[in-house]
């Protein structure tokens, strides 16, 4: 098996049957031994509680939490709350967003990018924290202009992020364009691919066209010509998956970071095909 870094993000589960079948998932996946499970943060801060329940869990089952903190709509006052009670819980790990204004919410807050965001636990709590943050190598879907989309990364590798950790893609070449277009601006910070397993083409779809993802024409006509037949769309996504994240590992990426969907299955057959295992924290 390869040793290569790994890591594994969750939502939030909203029931406390979600929270039992998530304990499960996280001990099939911790024995990968990854170096950290992260869990998102919805928009404005809308799942912190929840995202505190599930980070603590994860503490408590002896592996290491990397909360998602978004900083949209949060006060610099309100964000230094939710620092303490995080390293009340001995977590040091977080990733960093700017995140989404709640849907009928009209201000952003006092911050108004993540560099922002890094910039003030640095200041006010300096390198306690290993701190990753998004990287988008299909572009930002708010930005215009790619080059100004690289230069808001620059900003909060410069402002002090440790690493970096991208939207879900599956072209290859954008990830290597990008990791080459942020070194030559002198942001030279691990830059982790986000491997999204097919774990559901229709949603996935869905996910891609609203955030500015491309999936290759040839891989959704195949999935669409499936149809309802579950276990060639399942073979197929397996091999798109494991194809890319070759081609990745190949190329020098850093790790992989794999979006779960609070499931284990697809993951876990991936890092078997692909022979990975991580390396304990």
């Amino acid at each position: 098996m390869k040793s290569v870094p790994i890591s594994f993000e969750f939502f939030p589960p909203n029931t406390p049957v979600g929270d039992e079948k998530l304990k499960d998932v996280v001990q099939q996946l911790g024995a990968l031994q990854p170096e950290f499970f992260s869990v998102t943060y919805g928009a404005g801060g809308s799942t912190r509680d929840k995202t505190l329940h599930t980070v603590r869990a994860i503490a408590e089952a002896g592996f290491e939490a990397a909360p998602h903190l978004s900083c949209v709509g949060s006060t610099r006052a309100g964000i230094a709350e939710i620092l303490a009670t995080y390293r009340g819980q001995k977590i040091r790990r977080l990733v960093a967003l700017r995140g989404d204004l709640p849907s009928g919410t009209a201000t952003a807050g006092e911050f108004r990018y993540a560099a922002e965001l890094v910039s003030f636990v640095r200041e006010n709590q300096g390198s306690d924290w290993h701190i990753e943050v998004a990287a988008y190598p299909e572009y930002h879907p708010e930005q215009r202009y790619s080059q100004r989309d690289l230069q808001h990364y620059v900003d909060k590798v410069s402002r002090g992020a440790d690493s970096s950790i991208t939207q879900f893609f599956y072209n290859p070449d954008a990830y290597f364009h990008f990791v080459d277009q942020t070194r030559r601006l002198g942001a030279m910070v691990p830059v982790v691919p986000g491997i999204m397993p097919l774990h559901n083409f229709a949603k996935i779809a869905q996910f891609a066209a609203r955030d500015g993802i491309e999936i290759p024409r040839w891989v959704a006509l195949k999935m669409e010509g499936f149809m309802d037949d579950a276990a060639s769309i399942r073979a197929f996504g397996l091999d798109v998956v494991a194809a890319l994240c070759e081609r990745l590992i190949a190329g020098g990426a850093p790790g992989i970071h794999f979006y779960t969907m609070n499931q284990s299955a697809l993951t876990l057959e991936l890092c078997r095909r692909l022979g990975l295992h991580g390396t304990p924290g």
